[in-house]
């Protein structure tokens, strides 16, 4: 299976380990966004748990993330998750350090190098410009800028902290011009994600606004039209 590959401007959807969002109910969710996406500017993925990689990667067209990666190789790990299993299974690429799952520095950057070898793309989250800057230097193909106490909420970064986002922006590329940065926490439509691709984002990273939605393709479709 050749497995697609994430393009910039996008809107990556982590289903995060919501009842709504596993299994079939997962599948279902990640069609009704493919179904919404066609023919609108911008790509979308989505970041699912391990057990349902392999289900959402063959059954739609989405490029799937892993919700996380851990920095080990082949051997008695028993437990931790394998980059080249996630890559095995249909994922094109993960997510690390998710405000969720935080790690050391030194993991995401083990992480970031076991993912390039497994040739998974990475999305590193980070919480503020410094932290932003310092993973820019490991290499990412993505950043993606949360601040916590907005994550879940009803405010996006974009209105909240925009200085978050114009500040990462500016601080990964004086370091790495290649790398995308995103913007997440709070983001719910499409205003939020025209705001952040203003503040120079390429995107964005978002669970809850599509995920608890009652109509996730009309929300899908909201969201992409601020691309």
């Amino acid at each position: 299976m050749s497995a697609p590959v994430l393009e910039m401007p996008c809107i990556i959807v982590n289903l995060k380990v919501y009842k709504e969002a596993y299994g079939r109910n997962a599948l279902e969710l990640a069609r009704a966004i493919a179904a919404a996406s066609k023919g609108h500017e911008g790509q979308v993925a989505v970041a699912c748990g391990a057990p349902d990689i392999r289900l959402l990667a063959c059954e739609t067209e989405l490029p799937v993330f892993a919700q996380h990666i851990d920095p080990i190789p082949f051997g008695g790990h028993t437990g931790h998750i394998l980059a080249e299993a996630v890559a095995d299974a249909g994922a094109v690429g993960t997510l690390i350090n998710h405000a969720e799952f935080r790690q050391t520095l030194a993991n995401i950057e083990a992480c970031v190098a076991r993912a390039r070898e497994a040739n998974l793309m990475t999305c590193v989250c980070t919480n503020n410009v410094p932290t932003s800057a310092a993973v820019a230097a490991m290499g990412p193909d993505m950043i993606a800028v949360e601040p916590p106490e907005l994550i879940g909420g009803d405010i996006s970064v974009s209105s909240a902290k925009p200085e978050v986002i114009s500040g990462s922006v500016e601080a990964v590329a004086r370091i790495d011009k290649h790398i995308a940065v995103l913007c997440g926490a709070g983001v719910k439509n499409g205003k939020d994600v025209r705001k952040s691709i203003e503040l120079g984002a390429k995107g964005v990273l978002l669970a809850s606004g599509v995920v608890k939605a009652k109509d996730v393709g009309a929300v899908m479709k909201d969201l992409l039209s601020g691309l």
